[in-house]
């Protein structure tokens, strides 16, 4: 039995809050069980040097764990990044930028910040899916201001971990799962399946082609629950 009690393709309980910060034009508590996440979407007139005068807009992110979401005190990142920081954030970036369109935004930049608030496994996941809702977020509020048309998203992004514990597949691992997995994978899908990016690491030996297709099979049923709770947070 898994350390949660939970079945082999069941999530933990997932919740998304919208509207939790007073400020940022867009935000999003996303909570995966006990990794809690806060994602905040800001706009800024400008872009990135390498798009000034090309009409086009950019979506980026940034990624943090404050210093006690895990069960030890880590140091802030202060005047550097970690590897790992900046590998987390590049994809939540890329998956945002995967369902985003650009055009009709002109140029501006929407910031999307990410910080664990408490860390449990599946961090960039819960990112990932929570700062899609706080990126949409931000988009109506342009729209309600009347600064575009509608909300320039072409689809859905979301993620969720799977992996091999105990020699059996699981959907969504907590940290018990992630720290002693025989292999663990990230998944990012579109909200009509397509394939946005995959992450997939044998810790102890290789996993079979058969496993891989039982893994993403799990995935694409707990990412289709995620799709859902995020429309319904949304009202799409």
């Amino acid at each position: 039995m898994r350390p949660s009690g939970r079945a082999a393709n069941e999530m933990r309980s997932v919740s998304l809050e919208i509207d939790v910060s007073k400020y940022a034009e867009g935000s999003c508590l996303a909570k995966f069980g006990d990794t809690h996440v806060l994602c905040t979407a800001s706009v800024e007139d400008s872009v990135p040097p390498f798009l000034r005068k090309s009409g086009r807009g950019w979506v980026t992110a940034e990624y943090a764990m404050l210093p006690r979401s895990t069960n030890t005190r880590t140091e802030r990142e202060r005047g550097r990044t970690s590897g790992r920081t900046q590998e987390i954030q590049r994809l939540i970036g890329r998956s945002l930028r995967a369902v985003t369109e650009f055009e009709p935004i002109g140029e501006r930049q929407v910031k999307v910040d990410c910080d664990v608030l408490q860390a449990d496994g599946g961090t960039r996941t819960a990112a990932i899916t929570g700062g899609y809702v706080a990126l949409y977020l931000a988009f109506h509020h342009l729209v309600k201001i009347g600064v575009v048309e509608r909300v320039p998203l072409g689809d859905q992004v979301a993620a969720v971990s799977c992996g091999i514990w105990e020699g059996e597949s699981v959907l969504d691992l907590d940290y018990a799962e992630d720290s002693s997995a025989q292999a663990d994978a990230n998944f990012v899908f579109t909200g009509a399946g397509g394939i946005v990016e995959i992450q997939g690491t044998a810790e102890q030996e290789p996993f079979s082609r058969a496993r891989f297709d039982e893994l993403i099979e799990l995935a694409g049923k707990g990412i289709g629950e995620l799709v859902a709770t995020q429309r319904a947070v949304l009202g799409l």
